[in-house]
């Protein structure tokens, strides 16, 4: 199992789907787990709910993302409880993901451990303390101006916006210095590919 984590806009999803791709890895993403998790009536949308009653709720009783987003954002203290709420409860998805995988292959597949392989994308690895949780951890590492400037790109944000996102998390330099292996994706996505295929390599 590896653990794929990085700063914004650093090309982490790109780099899991392709190591995925060339791997034969099975991917999952806790940003798309969480965003599972905060459905109407899923345990994240109830643990929202009874946290900070209706003030992030349309009149449909979905969650509002664009508000919630902004104040992720602005408020220090708002994201530390949020991320509270949120982490144990991704956490135990990720788990129980890989428990109903393992379930599903067959007796053969199940013996020969090599062809059992996940690669998990976790932006929060780090700042959420789950280093422990995986044996082999890989953080996608770009430049600042890059990754200001694919989060402008993707999110159609300004560049203020763009720097305050990435200020909430931890630097991506500090990162790289705490990971089994780092992929530079400051450059061209065909040198990246390269070192995603000799990251296979060591990996499996």
């Amino acid at each position: 199992m590896v653990a794929i984590t990085g700063g914004m806009g650093s090309g982490k999803s790109s780099v899991a789907a392709y190591l995925c791709e060339i791997g034969g890895a099975r991917c999952l993403n806790a940003d798309a787990l969480c965003r599972q998790l905060l459905e109407p009536e899923a345990a994240g949308w109830l643990a929202v709910r009874k946290a900070f009653g209706g003030r992030f709720f349309l009149a449909d009783q979905h969650i509002d993302r664009p508000l919630l987003r902004k104040v992720l954002f602005e408020d220090h203290e708002f994201r530390r409880e949020l991320n509270t709420l949120l982490h144990p409860l991704v956490r135990n998805e990720i788990t129980d993901c890989i428990e109903k995988e393992v379930g599903h292959l067959s007796q053969a597949e199940a013996q020969v451990q090599s062809q059992v392989r996940f690669v998990v994308e976790v932006p929060l690895l780090y700042e959420a303390h789950w280093e422990h949780d995986f044996p082999r951890i890989v953080v996608v590492y770009a430049d600042a101006k890059a990754c200001q400037r694919r989060i402008m790109l993707r999110d159609r944000i300004s560049e203020a916006e763009a720097e305050k996102a990435i200020a909430t998390q931890m630097s991506l330099p500090h990162k790289a210095l705490l990971a089994d292996h780092v992929i530079d994706n400051s450059g061209p996505w065909s040198d990246t590919c390269l070192q995603i295929r000799h990251l296979r390599n060591l990996l499996w």
